[in-house]
């Protein structure tokens, strides 16, 4: 039996989307894309610099925490029609137990169109078709946008709250 999660990331389509796996190459035209402090209102932190970015999906690409306990899915979002980035999914999958931890980032400027949505299935479907025993999302109680997300790919609230965010589960 294949151990689960070995393989890295794959391009993956959707009807409109694209999802690639993430490179640092990827860091300049995704600094414009993230580039917008309302982004961060739920999840902390500020915009990045190419530069802080770069280093960023540098340490992502590898796929692999420090330690070796989990394995880092990343891909880029993009219109597959015009072929612009406009977001980004993730996932931390713990290799000890198979519990995915997702996230999804669409830009400002593309928000409302279903692409979180569309993208994360495309994730979870391939996360569940790898083996993953669970799938869990932290939100913040007021994001409603993400709450649809997590609905849309099979995910409920649970009543733990972690660091301020409900935890979702499938």
């Amino acid at each position: 039996m294949a151990v689960p999660f070995l393989a890295d990331a794959e391009r993956m389509m959707t009807e409109r989307l694209a999802l690639e796996p993430l490179v640092p190459a990827h860091a300049e035209e995704m600094t414009a894309v993230l580039d917008d402090p309302g982004l961060h209102t739920y999840v902390g932190g500020r915009p990045l610099s190419s530069e802080q970015l770069r280093e960023r999906y540098e340490r992502l690409a590898r796929g692999l925490s420090d330690d070796g306990s989990e394995r880092w899915f990343n891909w880029i979002v993009r219109n597959d029609h015009s072929g612009e980035a406009v977001g980004y999914v993730q996932a931390t999958v713990a290799l000890a137990s198979g519990i995915a931890d997702v996230a999804w980032v669409i830009g400002s400027p593309f928000q409302g169109n279903g692409y979180a949505s569309e993208a994360a299935s495309a994730m979870v479907a391939w996360l569940r078709a790898g083996g993953a025993s669970a799938v869990t999302a932290h939100i913040h109680p007021d994001n409603g946008p993400s709450q649809r997300v997590a609905r849309a790919v099979g995910l409920v609230a649970t009543s733990t709250i972690e660091d301020g965010e409900v935890i979702w589960r499938s």
